[in-house]
C-alpha cells in the first residue's frame, strides 16, 4: 500500500447565504457581499438574535435537481449537501450517474460529508409534534433517514453511486474542517482514490434555539443584519446562526492525472486533536496549547515551514474567543504582528453555518488561491484594541494578488481543533 499518495482538490460546491454556486460564491466573496438577513420567525419566536444566514433560493435549485418523489424524503441539511454534492461531482468532471439497480458503482470514490446538529428541523416540525400527538403511525416510511446524521453523506450517495467509504462525522463547528482531514489523510495513505469531503448544517429556528439561550448570538444588529456578523471587531455581540454547505472533491494527484483532471489546489497537510477541557479549555472554550499544537502539527506535516504561511482563513466566529484565536495563531506560527500573514473572516459574510462552517469556509480558501485574490473581512472597522498592532494584516477591501499557501482551521465546542492547509496548484 502506497503511503506517499499526493492529494489535491479537482471539485468544490457550494450552498452559502450569499451565493448558491461557486460562481455568485465567488462574486460574493470578491464583492464583501453579506449574506446575512432579516427572519420572520425568529422575531415571531422571540429570539434575541432575529438574524441569521439562509441560503437563497433553494426551492428553486431543489426543484431544477431532485423529482418530488427525492425531496419529500429530504429535509434542509440534506438538500444544502447534496446540491453542494452534485456541483462538487461535476465540477469535478464527472458525470451524475443514472438511477437503477443496474447503474455502475464507483467503487474507487468515498464520502465523508460532516454535520453538526443535522436534522432537527424534522424532528422539532414533525416526529416530535406526530408522536407526542399518538401519530406514530403517520411519520411516513422516510422520517428515520431524515433524522439520522448520516443522511448528509448517504443520501448524496446515492445520488452519485459512491462504492468507498462513506461516513458521516460530527465535531461540532470543527466538522467540515476534519472531514477534509479524514479524507486528505484516507488518500494519502493509499485507500482510496477520492473522497467528496466537507460539512453541511441545515436552517432551522430549532437549531439555533439553545445558541440563543446561551447568549452566545449576535443581539446588537437585528435592523441592520448586513452588519450583524463582526469578527475581530470591538462592538462584536456574538455569532451570526447560518446554514449551508461547502464539499471538496479530493483526489490523488496520480488519478487526477490520469483522468486529466482540473485541479484547483493541494492539501498539503492537515491535523486534528482535542485541549482535553484542561488548561483553559472547557466545553466551549479552547484550551491554547491544544490549538498551537494543532496548527503545529498540520504545519509539520505539510513539510513546509511556519514563514511560508501567506494566508490564514480563521474560525474568528464573533465572539470574545477572537483575540485568543489570532494570539495562538501568532504563538503557533512564532510570527508577531509585523511579520503576521494576512488573515480573513468568511463568517463576516456568510455567519457561523455551524457544522457547515469548515466546509464554507474551505471553499472560500480554495477560491482566494486558485483565483489570486484575498476576500474582506467585513464589519471590523472598529478593530478590537487587543488586535489594533494586526490593523494591517486585516484585509477590509480585496486584494488581487496571487498567494501560495493558506492555512485553514476550525476550533468547535468540545474544545476540539482542525487545520488543513493547502497550496495553489501551478
Amino acid at each position: 500500500m502506497s503511503t506517499s499518495q499526493r492529494v489535491v482538490v479537482t471539485g468544490m460546491g457550494v450552498v452559502a447565504p450569499n451565493g448558491v454556486g461557486l460562481k455568485d460564491y465567488e462574486a460574493a466573496l470578491r464583492g464583501g457581499v453579506s449574506g446575512i438577513r432579516f427572519i420572520d420567525k425568529l422575531a415571531e419566536l422571540k429570539f434575541s438574535c432575529r438574524v441569521a444566514g439562509v441560503p437563497p433560493n433553494m426551492d428553486t435549485h431543489a426543484k431544477r435537481l431532485f423529482s418530488a418523489e427525492e425531496l419529500m424524503a429530504m429535509n434542509s441539511d440534506m438538500l444544502n449537501a447534496c446540491v453542494a454534492g452534485l456541483e462538487c461531482w461535476e465540477d469535478a468532471g464527472f458525470i451524475r450517474p443514472s438511477d437503477g439497480e443496474d447503474a455502475e458503482v464507483d467503487w474507487n470514490t468515498g464520502a465523508i460529508v460532516g454535520t453538526g446538529i443535522g436534522g432537527l428541523d424534522t424532528i422539532g416540525e414533525t416526529l416530535v409534534p406526530k408522536t407526542n400527538a399518538g401519530k406514530v403511525r403517520r411519520l411516513g416510511s422516510t422520517m428515520v433517514e431524515q433524522i439520522m446524521s448520516s443522511s448528509v453523506s448517504a443520501k448524496l450517495t446515492g445520488f452519485l453511486a459512491l462504492g468507498g467509504q462513506v461516513t458521516t462525522n460530527s465535531s461540532a463547528c470543527t466538522t467540515g474542517t476534519e472531514a477534509v482531514v479524514n479524507g486528505y489523510r484516507a488518500i494519502k495513505d493509499g485507500y482510496i482514490d477520492r473522497v467528496v469531503a466537507g460539512g453541511s448544517e441545515g436552517s432551522s429556528h430549532y437549531i439555533w434555539a439553545g445558541f440563543d439561550a446561551m447568549r452566545v448570538l449576535t443581539r446588537s444588529s437585528n435592523d441592520a443584519p448586513e452588519k450583524a456578523s463582526r469578527p475581530m471587531s470591538a462592538s462584536a455581540s456574538g455569532f451570526a446562526p447560518a446554514a449551508g454547505a461547502g464539499l471538496l472533491m479530493l483526489e490523488s494527484l496520480e488519478s487526477a492525472q490520469a483522468r486529466g483532471a482540473n485541479i484547483h489546489a493541494e492539501v498539503l497537510g492537515g491535523h486534528v486533536n482535542c485541549g482535553g477541557q484542561r488548561g483553559g479549555g472547557s466545553m466551549t472554550a479552547p484550551n491554547p496549547e491544544g490549538v498551537r499544537r494543532c496548527v503545529r502539527a498540520a504545519i509539520k506535516d505539510a513539510s513546509i515551514k511556519p514563514s511560508q504561511v501567506d494566508l490564514i482563513n480563521g474560525h474568528l466566529t464573533a465572539t470574545m474567543a477572537d483575540v485568543l484565536e489570532v494570539t495562538n495563531w501568532s504563538h503557533a506560527l512564532e510570527r508577531g504582528p509585523g511579520d503576521f500573514p494576512l488573515v480573513n473572516s468568511t463568517k463576516s459574510m456568510v455567519g457561523h453555518a455551524l457544522g457547515g462552517a469548515g466546509g464554507l469556509e474551505l471553499v472560500a480558501s480554495v477560491l482566494q488561491l486558485s483565483k489570486g485574490f484575498v476576500h474582506p473581512s467585513l464589519n471590523c472597522e472598529d478593530l478590537h484594541p487587543k488586535l489594533v498592532e494586526y490593523d494591517a494584516k486585516i484585509p477590509r477591501e480585496t486584494i488581487e494578488k496571487t498567494h501560495d499557501i493558506l492555512a485553514k482551521a476550525s476550533f468547535g465546542f468540545g474544545d476540539v481543533n482542525g487545520c488543513v492547509i493547502l497550496r495553489r496548484w501551478s
